[in-house]
């Protein structure tokens, strides 16, 4: 069974991440998205459903359509919107089709490791996107190595799906060929996986990515996949449920049927899904995630009580925090840090003079609200520390007179295996430096961090149902020293 290849001119991308400064929050792996609607212009619906998924990953997007057997294939470095156009989504006709927006974890920055992850079967094509990171990548590709697999990428998403073509090309079918295939990865993996006799969705048996099922509206069943109910809403879908983990969900023309392939399913969704990573609106234990953050930010105010005249957030992700800080301390908020929404992540750099000029890409202080007064900062966690003390130093140089530092969230001190783009322990500030060290570190007169008993409980479900290795470095599954020295290689090459 060979892999689908694309056009080899499509492998080298100028683009070079080691060149661009590293993000301070952890980057999310992978946004995924599948659909079956016989009638629909399932490529134009699947374009719409990542541009809400966008968040999820912006480094490249890809979608793959399935009509009469044979599989269209398009996907390219850059936004959705960049990929995409009208023109050639006209060029994807079918019934059902796999989407997919990335943020590279395992594999690096090449249109070639863009998914969907293509491969060519005995039953015909396969069409698999993933979101998440195995943790036996290597144990994987020399075991598919060993059956005379050949690969076009480095990524453990292709494993994924030659290993499933592998086991249909051994003569199973496509769902027998899946769990076959799961039963051979080890970590976190979320999928939406197309072929020529229906999709499919699976979660990992932790469960520690997101997965959701909608249905559209109308006289034939029309079933979507999607990392997040935000990419349901955009299109029009009802919200249905979650996936759930170890769960495989097959949807035909005959409907959708669920299986359950884990023996020992045990829920474990990344916490920061819930703090950070997922769209506020999106609906996780059937409410919004902003309902979530404005608990931990209510939970915070009770924890970190501080005298101050404004609460403002570090925009976006702790604006929900905020808002719910300042209505349980009675403290006014306010907007004092303005968003450049357009900015997204650019490699061209500035220059050393525009940087000690003050160069402000993304965050602008308002003086005038800022002005004299006593600050309460909300964000929603800390990595590094090197943008919150920029961010410090912005409002002191707008004029706050103090700045009081509180995180929705308690101190990340471990890095994560499962499709989050932390960096190693040392480069973690909160595992090597107190809360007091951390203050003088980002300029702020004082610093809280949430705990993790009241992140949890605000959840309002059993703490066991959750992943928060990043808080706590109790890891769920198991993870190889060759992966944790991989990661080290990885960091000090790219610093």
């Amino acid at each position: 069974m060979m892999p689908h290849d694309s056009d080899p001119a499509d492998r080298f991308s100028t683009a070079d991440p080691a060149h661009a400064e590293r993000p301070d929050k952890p980057e999310e792996a992978c946004g995924v998205f599948g659909i079956y609607a016989p009638g629909e212009n399932v490529a134009k619906l699947t374009y719409f459903g990542l541009y809400a998924l966008q968040h999820r990953g912006q480094e490249s997007a890809g979608i793959a359509t399935f009509a009469d057997g044979q599989v269209h294939l398009h996907k390219n470095m850059g936004l959705v919107s960049q990929v995409f156009n009208e023109q050639i989504l006209s060029e994807m006709p079918g019934d059902r089709a796999i989407g997919h927006t990335r943020y590279s974890t395992t594999g690096s920055s090449l249109v070639v490791n863009a998914q969907p992850a293509v491969v060519n079967t005995q039953r015909g094509p396969l069409a698999l996107a993933h979101n998440g990171n195995l943790v036996n990548t290597a144990e994987l590709r020399q075991h598919l190595s060993d059956r005379g697999c050949e690969f076009v990428t480095t990524t453990d998403s292709e494993m994924i799906a030659i290993a499933i073509g592998n086991e249909v090309d051994a003569g199973k079918d496509w769902l027998e060929a899946a769990v076959s295939a799961f039963n051979l990865c080890e970590g976190a993996y979320s999928l939406a996986i197309g072929t020529p006799d229906g999709i499919m969705g699976a979660r990992d048996p932790h469960g520690i990515r997101p997965l959701t099922i909608g249905i559209l509206p109308g006289p034939t069943p029309c079933y979507v996949l999607a990392s997040e109910t935000c990419g349901l809403d955009i299109i029009g879908a009802e919200y249905l449920r979650a996936v759930e983990p170890g769960e495989l969900v097959w949807i035909t023309e005959a409907g959708m049927a669920s299986f359950h392939w884990a023996r020992q399913p045990q829920r474990k969704l990344c916490v920061f899904e819930m703090i950070y990573f997922a769209r506020p609106d999106s609906v996780v234990h059937d409410e919004t995630l902003y309902s979530y953050r404005l608990r931990l930010g209510e939970r915070l105010a009770v924890e970190s009580p501080t005298d101050a005249d404004l609460v403002i957030a570090v925009p976006d992700s702790g604006v929900p925090a905020a808002i719910g800080y300042a209505q349980a301390s009675h403290i006014p908020y306010a907007e004092g840090l303005i968003k450049n929404r357009y900015v997204g992540r650019t490699f061209i750099q500035p220059t050393q003079s525009m940087r000690e000029a003050g160069i402000r890409m993304k965050l602008n202080p308002l003086k005038d609200v800022l002005n004299g007064k006593r600050i309460i900062l909300v964000d929603d966690s800390i990595v590094r520390g090197t943008t919150s003390r920029k961010i410090v130093k912005a409002l002191r140089d707008a004029g706050a007179a103090e700045i009081h530092m509180k995180i929705s969230s308690p101190p990340v001190t471990h890095p994560c295996f499962y499709g989050l783009d932390t960096d190693t322990q040392d480069q973690l500030i909160a595992a090597k430096q107190s809360v007091s060290d951390i203050e003088a570190t980002i300029g702020v007169d004082s610093l809280a961090y949430l705990s993790w008993d009241g992140m949890l409980q605000a959840t309002g479900e059993d703490p066991k149902n959750f992943c928060s290795a990043c808080f706590t470095g109790n890891y769920p599954i198991e993870i190889p020293d060759n992966m944790r020295r991989a990661k080290l290689i990885l960091e000090e090459a790219t610093v």
